[in-house]
């Protein structure tokens, strides 16, 4: 949706073609941002139709303030967005204030430094990446949709309708690769499933071309083991709500994580949890409705599954209280909401 400069405060650049966490928090978060009432637009690619788009050429009007505020905001998710900001701001002299997100859980590096002190305000995703600052920062935990991942509503979203073998789903979704953890899942499933007639395993994920051979030893081990109906690769899913919805258990296994907003999108789905302790997990995800594991510790993830495993009805229940927590703390509008906020301190300090 094609959107003019003159209908945009805000600017959210999204400079990565490949689809990424970060393209998902922006096509997900700029939506209910503009009910809100923020005049935010994105630039860049791989934007579905329907998220406001400026245009290349847009950003030569950068140079003349809006007619409500003396500048607008750039809202940077990565280093080249950061840089780009820079350079509009400090080398052209563009009427721009800058604002970064930052979920990095590490150390950054000299350059990266050098932009983040160059930001008007920074945010952070969680105390973890928040601790990796040396700024002032704001957290801002990332939130789901809860009008796109719900409980089950219709036939279709019961694993019955898959028409794969069981009657319980456990899945893991995301990109295929070993920082994710995919191998530490697919041997969970080689151990237990045998055991566990009723339960049938689902991968979804894009792969990328450096990490096509490492998913085809993980399918000659699932084909080893005589399970390859039963530990089933859908594919990369464009919308994966409704599988989502299937499952009676969903597993994040990453080794390493930003965020990881997959547990929270199971959990509003009414689907219990067992995760690593990578990215945030260890703050989204509570004893009640879930179980977190050292990250990279195979047979610690491997035992948390078996205690679902061995009881569905359990697993149910702390899936029903998982769509509790989630709706009570992690909605998407109290996320850009709390955004909204610093976009008023930047630009009027009063409401949009």
């Amino acid at each position: 949706m094609r959107v003019l400069l003159s209908e945009t405060d805000v600017i959210a650049p999204n400079f990565k073609r490949r689809l990424s966490g970060v393209t998902s928090t922006i096509v997900q978060l700029v939506p209910f941002q503009r009910t809100q009432g923020v005049r935010i637009s994105a630039i860049g690619f791989s934007l579905p139709d329907h998220i406001p788009l400026l245009s290349w050429s847009a950003l030569v009007g950068l140079w003349k303030a809006p007619l409500n505020s003396s500048c607008r905001v750039w809202h940077a998710r990565r280093n080249i967005e950061m840089i780009a900001g820079v350079l509009m701001r400090d080398i052209l002299r563009m009427k721009l204030r800058l604002v970064f997100t930052s979920a990095a859980q590490r150390y950054h590096k000299t350059f990266t430094k050098l932009l983040i002190r160059r930001m008007d305000q920074v945010i952070a995703t969680s105390k973890r990446s928040g601790a990796y600052l040396e700024v002032p920062y704001r957290i801002i935990m990332h939130g789901v949709d809860l009008e796109r991942f719900t409980p089950p509503l219709m036939a279709e979203d019961r694993f019955k309708a898959s028409n794969l073998p069981g009657e319980y789903a456990v899945g893991c979704f995301g990109r295929i690769r070993y920082q994710k953890g995919t191998d530490l899942f697919v041997a969970a499933m080689i151990a237990l499933l045998p055991y566990y007639p009723q339960w049938t395993a689902v991968i979804a994920g894009r792969v990328t071309f450096e990490h096509k051979l490492f998913k085809k030893k993980l399918k000659n081990e699932i084909v080893r083991a005589r399970l390859a109906k039963r530990i089933v690769f859908l594919g990369e899913l464009s919308n994966p709500s409704q599988w989502y919805r299937r499952l009676t258990l969903y597993v994040a296994p990453s080794r390493n994580e930003g965020f990881g907003l997959t547990p929270l999108e199971a959990m509003a789905s009414e689907t219990a949890v067992v995760t690593s302790d990578a990215g945030v997990y260890s703050d989204i995800v509570t004893e009640n409705v879930g179980t977190v594991c050292p990250s990279g510790d195979g047979m610690a993830l491997q035992q948390a599954i078996e205690s679902y495993f061995v009881c569905p009805a359990r697993t149910i229940a702390r899936g029903k209280r998982a769509l509790v927590h989630v709706r009570e703390r992690f909605s998407i509008i109290k996320e850009a909401s709390a955004i909204r906020t610093v976009y008023q301190d930047i630009l009027y300090g009063k409401e949009l």
